[in-house]
């Protein structure tokens, strides 16, 4: 199947986000840019916990809904959610109500707290796994090598609904690795956002 397509401006992009306008626009200012912000790295990561099992379009579709149901993603309001936040959320039609990841996403908050004290921000510590080669080949994979150490290591510091191919989709969102299709137009441009970027430490 062709990787590409051309979008009515002429430029030419990854196939994937051809068929809607906010799809476009997630991708174009987004997706293969690096980002250190720790609210937003958190969001990320919730956000493809949630993918899991569905469109990313759904949750694109969603995802002002469920900034305000989760306080903005700010992990450290988040960790005060007890169980009728849980309540809350599952009957929330905003939002994926699926009981185990809104649990999860809450118990994460509480890891991510910890991992800031460890490593002093999220960022440093997931900056720290950028594979130094691409690990898929040009080709489209679920995962690699890289997004199952993360996992692993997640898990190992108690976080949920953070298996290889939810890292590897938050590994592309967050900029780590870079999967625009070479002839993609904004290949280049995530190339030079990332020999801009500054490794946070």
């Amino acid at each position: 199947m062709e990787r590409l397509f051309v979008a009515e401006d002429g430029v030419s992009r990854c196939r994937w986000c051809a068929s809607d306008p906010e799809y476009i626009r997630y991708h174009d200012e987004e997706w293969g840019y690096p980002v250190a912000d720790d609210i937003r790295l958190f969001e990320k990561i919730c956000l493809e916990g949630f993918q899991s099992g569905l469109s990313w379009w759904t949750i694109l579709q969603k995802r002002e809904n469920f900034r305000a149901a989760f306080a903005g993603f700010d992990y450290r309001k988040m960790a005060t959610f007890g169980a009728e936040d849980v309540e809350r959320l599952v009957q929330d039609k905003g939002i994926v109500r699926h009981r185990g990841k809104i649990e999860a996403v809450i118990h994460n908050a509480a890891r991510a707290i910890e991992m800031e004290r460890e490593h002093g921000t999220l960022a440093a510590f997931f900056w720290s796994f950028e594979p130094e080669t691409d690990e898929s080949g040009g080709e489209v994979v679920a995962q690699t090598q890289t997004s199952q150490r993360l996992s692993k290591t997640l898990k190992k510091k108690g976080w949920k609904f953070v298996g290889p191919t939810t890292c590897y989709a938050f590994m592309q969102a967050m900029g780590m690795v870079n999967d625009h299709h070479p002839g993609c137009a904004h290949h280049a441009k995530a190339v030079a956002a990332r020999a801009a970027f500054t490794l946070p430490t």
